[in-house]
């Protein structure tokens, strides 16, 4: 199955930065709580983005540790680089498309993590199996994603605004069923963490941001419910329209982000 899919440096910077301002629980600090990483411990980081996750690893263990940071867009592996540039260049950041063989060793990682990417994967099957490839006998996969209840209040005032059903989300849609079910028939053993993060808005500006970014970061995912730049901008009026109310209602917006953690050990 193809799913086009393509964020952009921009969007992917602003969603990240609403989460740190308005969400009350820091995902970082959880995964580094699952994970419990150990000195020395070499981590393949799959869907890198610009390196949030490798730089979070890398400050975690004091640099002691071997890291490489992989992503299909060049755009967000320049971002990475630059950063990079400030720990001297510490982590590995390369080119990798998820959808192919990887050119990495076998049994090489003690961990390969793929935080929100694995549910654009064509083939679930092909890419979980290339993961386990360069896993280490008792190597672990660390996932995230979104889970079924995944920022209600977010689709529910798009589903207001524009009369629309909303069209099935690659992540909410495959994570929690396709891919976990995935994970039990590679893996030797399985488990679920979850991680809620509410995200508290007093005033409509920050939830805009936050869902202009989200419905751009590629629009044909969304397509069913606009087409041209006219219509989306149309569109963003409405929820606008439809978040304000709510919000006038209520004295705040809440979006709660319900986020699954799995773990798959070879």
């Amino acid at each position: 199955m193809k799913i086009d899919f393509q964020e952009t440096t921009d969007d992917l910077a602003k969603r990240i930065d609403i989460h740190s301002r308005y969400g009350s629980n820091d995902i970082d600090a959880w995964m580094l709580d699952v994970l419990k990483l150990q000195p020395g411990i070499k981590i393949l980081d799959v869907g890198c983005g610009s390196g949030k996750q490798c730089f979070s690893f890398f400050h975690h263990l004091n640099g002691n540790a071997e890291i490489t940071g992989t992503d299909v867009s060049e755009s967000l592996l320049d971002d990475a680089r630059e950063k990079n540039k400030t720990i001297d260049n510490a982590i590995d950041f390369r080119n990798l498309d998820f959808n192919q063989p990887f050119a990495l060793p076998s049994n090489h990682f003690d961990l390969v993590s793929v935080c929100f990417a694995i549910y654009y994967a064509q083939d679930i099957l092909f890419t979980l199996s290339e993961m386990r490839r360069v896993l280490k006998p008792g190597g672990r996969l660390f996932s995230t994603g979104p889970m079924p209840a995944n920022k209600q209040v977010f689709y529910d005032i798009i589903r207001e605004a524009t009369g629309k059903p909303i069209p099935p989300m690659p992540g909410s849609s495959r994570y929690a069923s396709e891919i976990y079910s995935a994970m039990q028939k590679l893996f030797s053993k399985t488990e679920q963490h979850i991680f809620e993060n509410p995200l508290t808005f007093d005033f409509v500006e920050p939830f805009m941001v936050y869902t202009r970014a989200s419905m751009s970061e590629d629009r044909r995912l969304w397509n069913s419910l606009f087409e041209t730049h006219e219509e989306f901008e149309s569109v963003m009026r409405q929820i606008e329209t439809v978040a304000k109310k709510r919000l006038e209602s209520d004295g705040k917006l809440v979006m709660t982000k319900v986020v699954g953690g799995f773990i798959a050990t070879k």
